[in-house]
Formats: C-alpha cells, structure tokens, sequence
C-alpha cells in the first residue's frame, strides 16, 4: 500500500557510549557546580562531545582552552583528557581553586611515563599529534624525552637514543588492530622494548570496537554518535569500514543524519562513542521511527561495571 513505511532493523550495540572516565569527568563539573556556584570554569572541553559540553554550560560552566582565561576567584577543573604538568603548576602559582578530572587510565599512563622515565628509560607514545591527551602525556616529561609514533611507517623509521632502554605507551583512544600493528613495527626494530605492565588503550575502547566488529556483520549501513573531534569516535568509523560496513557514519545528532544515504538500507547498526550519552542514541531510534517500520535488537557482547570516584573534596 502506499504510504506505508518500510521495515528497518536498527541493531543498537553494546556496550556504547558513555565509559566510567566520562561519568566521573561530568559529575566532577556537575559536583563543582553544586559546591561552588556558578560560574565554574573548565580547561578544554570536559568531555569531546558537543551536546555534553552545552548542557554543562547552560548549568553555569564556562569553557577555555587556557588558564590565562580564568579568574583568580572561581574553581577550574581540568578535563577527562589530562594535562602537561606545566598546567597545575601554573594554577598553583595564581593560587587558583582547581580540580582535576584527568581519567584514572590516563592518569595511569602519566604514572607509567614518569616511572620509565626515572630509570632512564626513552619514551615512545603511540597516538594522535595534537590530542589533549597526548599533549597531556608528553607534557609530564622533559622536552625531548618523549617521541610521538603514529603509523607503522614512522614506526619503521623512527630513530631513538641508541645509549637507553626504550618504552612505550599509547593513547586510551586508538584503534585496537592498528595500535597492534605499531606496535608489532616497534618490536621488530628494538627487540629489548619495554611494554606497559597492563594494556593503555582503555576498556571502554576496546569493548566499543569489539561490539561494533559483532554488530556490523550484514548491515547495510553503521551510524557512529559523536562529535567530530572525539578520538574514539572516529576509531568507531574506521573499525566499522575495516570490518566490511563501508557505509559508516560519524554523527553529533539525529539531525546531522543524511537520510538520502539511507534510503535503501535494511539493517541499521547504531552505536555511541565513550563521550556521547545514551539520549543522542533514542533520538536517532525515534528518528528512524517516523521514516521506517523500525525493529530495534540490543547486540549487546560485554556489560562493563567498571565505576571511579570523584576526587577528595567533592565526593557526596
């Protein structure tokens, strides 16, 4: 009959969107906020996602990308990415009122960096030039004692001091299997490299990249929930067209989707990147609603448990 909707199949995988690092980031400005009173300033975007970031403001926080743009008098927090060291020292010069809501993982790799570096040790760090997290990671070294490695190819012709042991570790947010293949590059080269004690690329990472290689298999199409400049989000991409969905999209909202693209596709798989929140992915299943007959399935492969604690100070 005319008029009538199509059937869709929306596969929603799990687990999605929000990790631990994120619930405790936004319950650190939620908590300040509370504390404290408006304004509270936060040093980069607390999270990578852009409705997360305006929800925040409207409840009073005030986005900045330097501590030059803080006042003496209101609290800054910093974000779920982590800092240079030069960052708190600076905070602690003005005497200004700061919280830290640096992930506990990346706080672990800065602990891990530190710890290599004390034994003389040169650092090799996997990741993306230009990521808050690896500005944050090389920032608690010396000039110099970090070299940032992003592809096999720089891996294969990287030259490191020949007179130390070498190290390495990686960003929490990048691919699983192209992560695997840098570092493989890594070892065929220096034998004698010391690898981190327990995996870097986080949990949430790699639990988001193993449901999305589970639920792409015969789907037509994969929209990614994510704000453009989110690390994980992105690797969602990549993984859904390394795992045979070439039709796989990075969205901010259910208003950002080109429905044209859609038009023929069958079976939908919908996931969310570690900083977007679970109310972008129902906007995109009602959306589907109004243009589709929609069947939702749960692809559900691992139920994550884990919980942090909010810093000394603003726990309830």
């Amino acid at each position: 009959m005319t008029g009538e909707k199509a059937p869709l199949t929306v596969r929603l995988a799990g687990p999605r969107g929000f990790c631990a690092g994120v619930v405790r980031a936004i319950q650190v400005v939620e908590a300040a906020l509370e504390r404290h009173g408006a304004p509270v300033y936060v040093r980069h975007e607390i999270v990578h996602n852009r409705f997360v970031v305006e929800t925040l403001q409207a409840k009073g926080a005030v986005f900045v990308e330097e501590l030059d743009e803080v006042p003496n008098d209101v609290p800054v927090v910093f974000s779920a990415h982590g800092v240079p060291k030069s960052v708190p020292e600076e905070a602690q010069r003005r005497e200004l009122h700061y919280i830290d809501a640096t992930c506990p993982l990346v706080s672990k790799i800065h602990r891990e960096a530190e710890r290599h570096f004390t034994v003389g040790r040169h650092l090799l760090l996997i990741g993306h030039a230009g990521h808050p997290e690896v500005i944050g990671t090389m920032g608690q070294l010396p000039d110099g004692a970090v070299q940032l490695v992003q592809t096999v190819a720089e891996a294969q012709r990287i030259e490191a001091p020949a007179d130390r042991e070498l190290a390495y570790v990686t960003q929490t947010t990048l691919s699983v299997d192209d992560t695997a293949e840098i570092i493989e590059a890594l070892r065929a080269r220096f034998p004698e490299l010391h690898e981190p004690r327990r995996e870097d690329i986080c949990y949430a990472t790699t639990n988001r990249q193993a449901a999305v290689k589970d639920v792409v298999s015969g789907a037509d199409a994969v929209i990614v929930l994510g704000s453009p400049n989110s690390s994980n989000s992105n690797r969602l991409v990549e993984v859904a067209k390394a795992a045979g969905c070439p039709r796989a999209f990075l969205v901010d909202s259910a208003a950002r989707i080109e429905w044209e693209a859609l038009a023929d596709v069958k079976v939908l798989a919908v996931t969310a990147g570690a900083s977007a929140p679970e109310v972008l992915v129902e906007e995109v299943v009602e959306a589907c609603r109004q243009r589709f007959d929609v069947t939702v399935e749960e692809w559900t492969n691992t139920v994550e448990t884990v919980k942090f604690k909010l810093p000394r100070g603003l726990a309830a």
